[in-house]
């Protein structure tokens, strides 16, 4: 057979464009449900943005311990924004399906910019459904992959956004004419399936169950409707547990009876039994506990404030501290404390949580505890406190 008649059998037996008559398919449809895709990428990439920069602070925009909440907040709005995208994702690319199947142009030119558009389109598409699929599994604390999550995350979203921007600008005039209803996407003739409003508003509802069924995670008053919340509430002490003593490695460091802090400044160094840490004056607060992977909750902390440990070593009260843990396993054995945290006496080295001595999967025989601080840089276990500048 030749390669000609071979090439026109496959055509003819592939679909074409044509072929799907559905009102709800075409650009009024697309367009309606790009727009709530393109909000919610965007809060998400923002919220995630700030979220990275709690790791890593860049000089223009100093991060400090107010408002208490808000890391809390925005962080549970990245993980909503992100998990509400993901019916309207599914629905959008259903309804542009039809599109795989325009047949390319022959002049060259045409060809090649056809094919720089769809390759754009794959970009976006493919970088958009792996930040929400790796999010979903962050999410619940499944990662099937060797790569940094966190780095590889925030590159792909500067990619996602990035591909959103522009699959914006060059389909602006179709986006325009489609928002404002003088779009022609076949509505009138004869067709079937279910109507345009009726995929809109089935992407809705479909969006919005999926907030409602996740969101208790953050949101309280959601908790006992919210099924499909990772973290339901439930823990020691009235508070869930990302990573416990033994995950960590630290269980038996922990439990030493010859636990003693190390608070260091230079040459001068205090050792501090943990009876002799509970024996300096006890601040209590009540503050959140929020996590990276979107849940949040509040409890009663009480310790020692950080910049009263530093007194001990004759350290100013807003120095940066680097702070150790005894974990061996997993990452985040170390952080940071900024000058902004350890001046505020709400920043703690936590012995109690909500009325109780900490459970051991909670930090004992202590732990970092500061407001506006994400859940993997409130160390647990602590060991040495180091003043670094």
């Amino acid at each position: 057979m030749a390669l000609p008649d071979l090439v026109a059998q496959v055509e003819r037996r592939l679909p074409h464009p044509d072929d799907f008559t559905s009102p709800a398919r075409g650009p009024r449809t697309t367009a309606r449900l790009g727009l709530a895709l393109g909000v919610a990428f965007g809060i998400c990439f923002l919220t995630g943005m700030w979220s990275h920069y709690q790791y890593s602070m860049p000089g223009w925009l100093p991060i400090g311990p107010n408002p208490s909440w808000l890391y809390r907040v925005t962080q549970g709005v990245h993980v909503i924004s992100g998990t509400a995208a993901i019916p309207l994702l599914l629905v959008k690319l259903w309804s542009v399906y039809p599109r795989l199947f325009l047949r390319p142009p022959r002049e060259i030119r045409a060809l090649a910019l056809d094919g720089l558009e769809r390759a754009s389109i794959a970009v976006l598409v493919a970088s958009g459904i792996f930040q929400l699929a790796t999010g979903v599994l962050n999410i619940a604390q499944w990662y099937p992959w060797e790569f940094s999550f966190r780095r590889t995350h925030e590159a792909v979203a500067w990619i996602a956004i990035g591909s959103i921007l522009v699959h914006v600008a060059v389909k602006l005039p179709v986006i325009r004419e489609a928002l404002v209803g003088r779009a022609d996407d076949g509505e009138s003739e004869a067709s079937d399936g279910p109507s345009r409003r009726a995929v809109l508003l089935g992407a809705g509802a479909a969006s919005g169950l999926a907030v409602l069924l996740t969101a208790g995670q953050t949101v309280p008053f959601l908790r006992k409707v919210s099924v499909l919340g990772v973290r339901d509430g439930d823990g020691p002490q009235d508070l869930p547990v990302n990573r416990t003593a033994r995950a960590a490695g630290a269980r038996e460091a922990a439990q030493d009876p010859s636990f003693v802090l190390e608070v260091r400044h230079g040459a001068k160094v205090v050792s501090l039994t943990r009876a002799q840490l509970a024996e300096l004056p006890q601040r209590t607060h009540r503050l959140p506990i929020a996590c990276v992977e979107g849940w949040s909750r509040n409890a009663t902390w009480t310790g020692v404030a950080i910049h009263d440990l530093l007194a001990l070593v004759d350290a100013p009260a807003d120095s940066t501290v680097k702070v150790r843990s005894m974990q061996t396993r997993g990452a985040f054995g170390t952080s940071e404390l900024p000058g902004d945290f350890v001046s505020d006496p709400r920043t703690l080295l936590a012995l109690e949580l909500n009325g109780e001595v900490l459970d051991l999967d909670h930090g004992y025989p202590c732990r970092i505890i500061a407001p506006n601080r994400p859940g993997v840089m409130q160390t647990k276990w602590v060991r040495n406190l180091e003043v670094v500048a």
